[in-house]
């Protein structure tokens, strides 16, 4: 173990360098670019006063997400999707992931008749970039719910707690916290979890890729992500108790 050196260098339970800077865009009810490490996320919260038609009546609102990926996002340029004419079911998965994790600190009662979209679009991927696009999401929501609010849109707000979410991994036999690419790549387990301030999780998705991980080394990836996300919402709560620019 005291040979134990990751390719960044830090420890085992250390996040990368983040930054949540809020207001990044003019026009949208909210806006944050979302850095963790290399890992550069701009999320974006639209609201929009239509709800999808099988809502129509209910007396509730909606909150969904996109998600995207800039050509040159990675080392070498992709495809847009919209050239090819479809998204790929990485795209469709992560996207209806954000949608979930963030519904799930919505009252959509509260939220009324409307829809709020999370547009996620990754500038720039070093690994974490489902989690990165989580985390941001949530923040840009809460500057478009308070914008609502400003207006008198609506009466109360409809978030409770916080949502985010932290990859964990098994990289050389070893839980480790906020994998990036290099160590996502060659990873023997690669795990994403979401949770939220009352430590309560709400999705894990988690692969073997190398050996079958035990149940201890389970345990102790979750006990590492539940500490990187307490951090994470100490610092989403950090910067919203700043004004915006």
């Amino acid at each position: 173990m005291t040979n134990f050196v990751r390719p960044s260098g830090r420890a085992a339970a250390a996040l990368r360098e983040l930054r949540i800077d809020r207001g990044f865009t003019r026009h949208a009810e909210g806006a944050v670019l979302m850095t963790m490490g290399g890992t550069r996320v701009l999320c974006t919260a639209s609201v929009e006063d239509r709800i999808p038609a099988w809502l129509r009546g209910k007396g509730e609102g909606w909150v969904t997400a996109e998600y995207g990926m800039l050509p040159r996002a990675t080392h070498e340029r992709t495809q847009r999707e919209a050239t090819r004419g479809h998204q790929g079911g990485r795209t469709q998965e992560i996207q209806r992931l954000i949608g979930r994790s963030l519904r799930s600190c919505v009252d959509r009662a509260a939220l009324g008749e409307r829809v709020i979209t999370l547009d996620c679009d990754v500038l720039q991927a070093d690994g974490g970039t489902r989690c990165a696009a989580i985390t941001g999401a949530y923040v840009a929501l809460c500057d478009a719910i308070g914008t609502l609010l400003r207006r008198g849109t609506i009466k109360r707000n409809p978030i409770h707690g916080a949502v985010a979410a932290i990859s964990v991994g098994l990289w050389r036999g070893t839980p480790v916290l906020d994998l990036d690419y290099a160590e996502d790549s060659a990873c023997d387990t690669d795990m994403n979890v979401v949770m939220n301030d009352a430590g309560g999780i709400i999705e894990i998705q988690g692969t073997a890729e190398g050996h079958a991980f035990r149940r201890e080394e389970l345990d102790s990836m979750l006990s590492l992500a539940s500490g990187g996300i307490a951090e994470l919402i100490s610092a989403q709560r950090a910067a919203l108790a700043q004004s915006l620019p």
